[in-house]
């Protein structure tokens, strides 16, 4: 997949009032593999729903979106299961991680789908984000910012082309900001793929292609 193409979408549930000063909502962007795209927001304004529109878990807007020329709202059921194993990867908001698994199964579960690491590489990340003494660790006994590295180191055990952060480092200090922006750098690099990440406001250090006001 080489580029997201939006076309004049709009959530149904903001107002035009609202959407007349958004940089994306009623607009055509377009998102490249390989750029880096930081979509800024101020709460309400949609970052989430985005999001979840460009991986297809939500409908509720007008307007399309394309993955390369293709209309998202064309494909199968079996074709958004291929997607999401190997073309689009997200980091959720929510994290959306099983609490009664282990941080190690969790990565792991997902891993599984594509061999994409191997075990090894699985517990380097984690010792490389200071969580390997965490490995055995039930999801429901870590903190916050604990289970933001797993859902991230996670959402990297896959191949992808498309990278979506909604608020991946909110509960983070700055060092580990740090340790885990290069990680992922590393991987976009790697994978050659594109950033889509929506911040509230701060930035994180990436070198930015666009920056997008929603």
């Amino acid at each position: 997949m080489e580029s997201i193409r939006i076309h004049h979408v709009l959530p149904y549930f903001l107002p035009d009032a609202e959407a007349s000063v958004s940089e994306i909502w009623r607009r055509d962007a377009c998102f490249r593999k390989g750029e880096r795209h930081l979509v800024s927001a101020t709460s309400g304004a949609g970052k989430s729903s985005l999001l979840g529109y460009l991986f297809g878990e939500r409908s509720d807007y007008t307007g399309d979106i394309r993955y390369d020329d293709r209309e998202i709202g064309s494909l199968t059921a079996t074709e958004w299961s291929s997607i999401r194993q190997c073309r689009i990867s997200f980091v959720f908001q929510g994290l959306r991680l099983f609490t009664d698994l282990t941080a190690f199964e969790n990565i792991d579960l997902k891993n599984r789908l594509s061999h994409h690491k191997t075990g090894e590489e699985i517990l380097y990340l984690l010792n490389l984000t200071g969580l390997a003494d965490k490995r055995d660790e039930k999801v429901a006994r870590l903190s916050f910012g604990q289970q933001q590295r797993i859902a991230i180191i996670r959402a990297l055990c896959q191949p992808f082309d498309f990278l979506l952060m909604d608020e991946p480092f909110s509960h983070l200090d700055d060092a580990n900001v740090e340790i885990i922006s290069r990680l992922v750098e590393q991987e976009l690099s790697s994978k050659q793929a594109g950033l889509i990440l929506c911040s509230l406001g701060a930035e994180y250090p990436f070198t930015y292609h666009h920056k997008w006001k929603l």
